[in-house]
């Protein structure tokens, strides 16, 4: 019996199932890279939030954490949310017709814009994976059935009727769908996780601008 391998039914394949299993291959590629680089990404924003959150809390002074983060900038994550928010509130209260409240919401404000970004920057591209997720299977499966179409026009012409003369065109053609499949399945599951990621992120900061911003009130009444 003759045995058929991926390869073979992949370059046996007519020209338009070859084109969808092409352009899936490239599409699962780019979510893969796309899947290690958020990875890494969200990975450091813990890891920088963590260690913020360390020195904060460990009783430094702000204006010393603010000079450093001016100094260095390269500050991210819950850094830039402090950063901005001291900054806004440093300038604000060095006016003096301002009042309390009027300093507090232009720290929020400031906070709030920060955290927005950060969080923009953390789920960026992320919509790629959704987009690879819910399409690649019906890609796949136009691939399939164009194959399985193409596979009966040909038995059609040679006008004789067997499994052995129609399988390996079938074949060919649910590949197409198994490639889908595999391109959909990890975007799925890492647009999924990285989601959850962003908004425990998301949960930690605003946890962080309600504590700072009581800070910052005790400080502006002094």
């Amino acid at each position: 019996m003759q045995q058929i391998s991926i390869f073979s039914l992949v370059m046996n394949a007519s020209l338009v199932v070859q084109l969808v299993m092409a352009g899936l291959a490239v599409v699962s590629v780019l979510s893969w890279a796309l899947i290690f680089n958020k990875i890494a990404v969200l990975r450091a924003a813990r890891r920088h939030s963590d260690e913020f959150e360390r020195n904060f809390w460990s009783g430094a002074d702000l204006n010393r954490l603010y000079e450093d983060a001016n100094r260095r900038n390269d500050s991210v994550g819950m850094e830039r949310i402090f950063q901005s928010g001291f900054a806004e509130f440093l300038k604000l209260r060095g006016r003096s017709s301002a009042e309390l409240s009027d300093i507090m919401d232009g720290s929020r404000r400031a906070m709030r814009a920060a955290a927005q970004r950060e969080l923009d920057a953390l789920d960026s591209h992320t919509s790629f994976l959704a987009t690879v997720g819910s399409v690649s299977p019906y890609v796949g499966l136009f691939g399939t059935v164009w194959g399985i179409m193409h596979a009966f026009i040909g038995l059609g012409n040679a006008g004789q009727a067997s499994l052995s003369t129609v399988a390996p065109g079938i074949a060919e053609a649910l590949v197409a769908t198994a490639i889908g499949l595999f391109a959909a399945i990890p975007a799925v599951v890492a647009y999924n996780r990285f989601a959850t990621d962003v908004d425990r992120l998301a949960t930690r900061f605003d946890t962080y601008m309600e504590e700072f911003s009581n800070i910052l009130q005790r400080l502006a009444t002094r």
